[in-house]
């Protein structure tokens, strides 16, 4: 069984919700933030790194989560999380898998860091980001969800990311990404991972 390493509100949530999809059963081990929203001591004795999510199978540690995603839909061969091989989308989806966290999450944290200290965002900030999300409302396209109204790989990768800017009420002036939101909370995997681990988001 896959040992999974879930920090509290944390990327770990997308592991839990592919899981649950895939009905595939984890054995998690739970780590609280600490007072000043970190991760604890105790992650840098699992990964160097200290970083969540992180997981076990057998001798095999891997992080990041979208080589987490991927290493699971391989593992239980899973086909359904990512459009057919060969096709346009299927490379379009690979794209924005790795989009989310090598281009479109430091443009994110420029916002919210502000935010969550009750400052506006800069101007410059909130630019990238506006940059960002019409991007993502245009991949969305007819929607609900990035490749039609099933969740694949790229949206449960994408959910952490959405969720933390709506935390923070910054989806106000993109109502399709805001909708995109909606969608991706009433996915069975999204419910189930929320309701066995807590939300994404800190709350208010």
């Amino acid at each position: 069984m896959i040992t999974l390493h879930a920090l509290h509100y944390s990327r770990a949530t997308r592991v839990l919700w592919l899981l649950a999809d895939l009905g595939e059963p984890c054995h998690r081990v739970d780590y609280q933030r600490t007072e000043n929203f970190r991760a604890p001591e105790a992650l840098s004795r699992v990964h160097p790194l200290g970083k969540s999510p992180v997981i076990e199978d057998g001798n095999r540690i891997l992080a990041e989560s979208a080589t987490i995603l991927r290493y699971l839909v391989a593992k239980y061969g899973d086909e359904t999380h990512t459009p057919p091989r060969g096709t346009p989308e299927f490379w379009q989806h690979e794209e924005l898998l790795d989009y989310v966290e090598s281009s479109f999450a430091e443009v994110v944290l420029q916002a919210i860091l502000p935010a969550f200290r009750d400052k506006p965002v800069p101007a410059q900030a909130q630019a990238a980001l506006d940059a960002h999300l019409n991007f993502i409302a245009r991949a969305i396209g007819t929607g609900p969800l990035l490749f039609g109204d099933k969740a694949m790989l790229a949206d449960i990768q994408m959910s952490y990311i959405i969720a933390l800017l709506a935390r923070f009420d910054l989806l106000a002036d993109h109502p399709k990404v805001a909708a995109y939101w909606a969608a991706l909370r009433a996915q069975p995997g999204y419910i189930a991972a929320t309701e066995a681990a807590g939300p994404m988001a800190p709350p208010g």
